[in-house]
């Protein structure tokens, strides 16, 4: 049955998040200029370039349809309240399936760097790759590409009305803990290349920079494993209502507020630019997280209502 129509803070800062999740990929989509980027290209770097920008292409289609999904089914939320659970099942079912399927086109470049590396290890020795090659690239790319996809599905899997909720509740914390690892992981490579060009100094001259690499390598890192113990101490929760629903708030808000930080220091301090800026704000396509605080700060002050579904309950 579907819940009485009450727009609450965090069904408005859903609608926003579902909104900002929609924009953010359609501009991605339909920003074509990546297109023969490879003609001014030879050799492997031309193969390189060619093949994981159309498979990565063919994967945003993917996220692009989720997205479309995904706006639709908040904009219906928003108005009319939560459909059947075998509808909001198939919906949910089908944003994750759809999302892990963009993440897969990922693929193609983690095995070309894998086989960059393998190339480079017999031409320039294992220490050398592995301070460059494998941590800066090939080792972010081949774990946001394989367990990233494996949880979603997992997760999509156990979204059905005939089984029990616990499971679609385990598995989708553990895709959230996962998610936040690979930011901190793929973020923090790219500060790690950045300072190899531009040095310490990069940091010491601008203080935004060094906070935003202490909240990228040990920030992150933090969430990520805060993540993961409430993941394993929320893993016998039966319904959503025993759900530290204000636990998960605090999780969603502090990586929202992550992301919408290091898109304000450009704006704000307008620091020299670098790899980090150009990959962060010109090439992330996970951007439109900085709208999570938004859900995550209603998430805080929900009240509990004594056994009410969870979607009743209000902050």
């Amino acid at each position: 049955m579907t819940e009485p129509k009450r727009n609450t803070p965090a069904r408005v800062g859903l609608l926003i998040v579902a909104i900002a999740y929609f924009l953010f990929t359609l501009h991605a989509t339909f920003t074509l200029q990546w297109v023969g980027e490879w003609n001014r290209l030879s050799g492997f770097a031309y193969f390189y370039v060619l093949t994981t920008d159309v498979a990565a292409g063919v994967g945003l289609v993917f996220r692009f349809v989720a997205s479309l999904i995904a706006v639709a089914a908040a904009i219906f939320y928003f108005s009319k309240g939560l459909p059947s659970t075998a509808k909001n099942y198939r919906i949910l079912r089908w944003i994750l399936i759809l999302e892990a399927i963009y993440w897969l086109g990922l693929l193609t470049t983690a095995v070309l760097n894998v086989y960059d590396s393998g190339r480079s290890v017999l031409a320039q020795g294992f220490t050398n790759i592995v301070l460059n090659s494998l941590a800066l690239n090939t080792i972010p790319t081949v774990i946001e590409s394989v367990a990233i996809p494996v949880a979603l599905f997992l997760t999509a899997l156990q979204l059905n009305p005939t089984k029990p909720i616990s499971k679609a509740i385990k598995w989708s914390l553990v895709t959230g803990a996962i998610y936040i690892f690979v930011f901190w992981l793929t973020n923090t490579s790219i500060w790690l290349g950045t300072l190899q060009v531009k040095g310490t100094d990069y940091l010491t001259a601008y203080p935004e920079n060094l906070l935003s690499f202490i909240l990228t390598a040990f920030g992150l890192l933090a969430l990520a494993i805060y993540a993961t113990i409430f993941a394993a101490q929320s893993r016998r929760a039966q319904s959503l209502e025993e759900l530290k629903m204000r636990t998960a708030g605090a999780i969603i808000l502090s990586l929202g507020m992550y992301f919408l930080w290091n898109y304000l220091t450009w704006i704000l301090f307008n620091p020299p630019w670098s790899d980090w800026y150009a990959w962060f704000l010109g090439h992330n396509l996970d951007l439109w997280l900085l709208s999570l605080p938004l859900l995550g700060l209603p998430l805080i002050f929900t009240k509990r209502r004594s056994k009410e579904p969870a979607e009743n309950l209000t902050p």
